[in-house]
């Protein structure tokens, strides 16, 4: 009964109790897919601020699903275990930039802190033009 009781008064008191591992919350909706040229298939979720297209969208002005999925429809140019880095190059006249797209082709991410679920794999991390903060506008023309 006491221990009913301490329970109870901790939920009144100070809320609902949750593990401090408790994982993230994250949209999981496909945002864009892409296979590469060894037949994996890549999703590119709505995520958060921390991974997917929520992550980068906005801080590396990438607006278009084509500019990651450029980069993912071809061969993966660096690997270390289940992280996949992909490159491709956006030309504007004589400007030209190289997109990085970073996939986490397995269920969780490397911490444990994401799980995508049974059978799916977490998909693009992040995006960026090597080199500069923000790419530049004309990359999502």
């Amino acid at each position: 009964m006491a221990s009913v009781t301490a329970l109870t008064t901790s939920l009144v008191v100070g809320g609902v109790i949750t593990p401090a591992h408790a994982a993230p919350g994250w949209e999981k909706t496909v945002k864009c897919q892409q296979e590469d040229w060894d037949g994996r298939v890549i999703s590119t979720r709505a995520g958060n601020d921390e991974l997917g297209w929520r992550h980068f969208s906005g801080p590396h002005n990438i607006r278009k699903c084509r500019v990651v999925n450029a980069a993912l429809n071809g061969e993966v140019d660096k690997t270390k275990g289940n992280r996949l880095e992909y490159w491709a190059y956006a030309w504007d006249g004589d400007k030209r930039v190289k997109v990085i797209v970073i996939v986490q082709y397995s269920r969780k991410t490397v911490d444990g802190r994401y799980d995508a679920g049974r059978g799916k794999k977490i998909g693009v991390i992040t995006a960026y033009c090597k080199g500069m903060n923000m790419c530049p506008d004309w990359i999502n023309r």
